[in-house]
């Protein structure tokens, strides 16, 4: 009993290994708005202009 409990403990795991390796994944469109999203520029604006200044500095 114990040999058939390893044996397919192995075949599940060969089987999920070889379902990974060849399924292809499909692109939802909350990923293709992601991809779309990385490609164009996100503006920037610098932060640093708008912080207090240090505590006990005259400013």
């Amino acid at each position: 009993m114990p040999y058939l409990f390893g044996s397919l403990i192995i075949l599940n795991a060969a089987v999920l290994v070889s379902y990974l390796f060849f399924q292809q994944p499909s692109t939802t469109q909350s990923l293709q708005q992601a991809q779309d999203e990385l490609v164009q520029p996100i503006d920037f604006i610098n932060s640093s202009e708008h912080i207090p200044p240090p505590i006990g500095t005259t400013d």
